[in-house]
């Protein structure tokens, strides 16, 4: 019988990563990217030169990347998930009555 050799696969469970961008800030970028070739053609139909169209494109693709690359860093995978959770928490709680705090029997 031959020996066979089998790769294990040691990527389980981690996640996504491409140059540097995690998880779903590779779909933000995507999509910006979409919107950008959106926007050049709206541009570029309505009369506007080709290399204003480039020109503008250009710088706003050069910000989304920065942007979508800082967010990534900054907040990594689930970070900004929780970031936007902690926003939802109320700071205090009021209430005018005791009522709520009876124990009924």
């Amino acid at each position: 019988m031959t020996n066979s050799v089998y790769q294990i696969n040691k990527g389980i469970n981690q996640s996504i990563e491409f140059k540097g961008l995690k998880a779903q800030y590779i779909w933000y970028l995507g999509g910006g990217v979409i919107v950008l070739l959106f926007i050049f053609s709206f541009m570029y139909i309505i009369g506007l030169p080709s290399l204003v169209c480039i020109g503008i494109i250009g710088i706003s693709g050069a910000l989304l990347v920065m942007k979508v690359y800082k967010m990534s860093h900054k907040y990594g995978e689930h970070g900004m998930m929780k970031a936007l959770a902690k926003r939802q928490i109320p700071k205090a709680i009021r209430t005018q009555s005791r009522k709520i705090f009876k124990i009924k029997k």
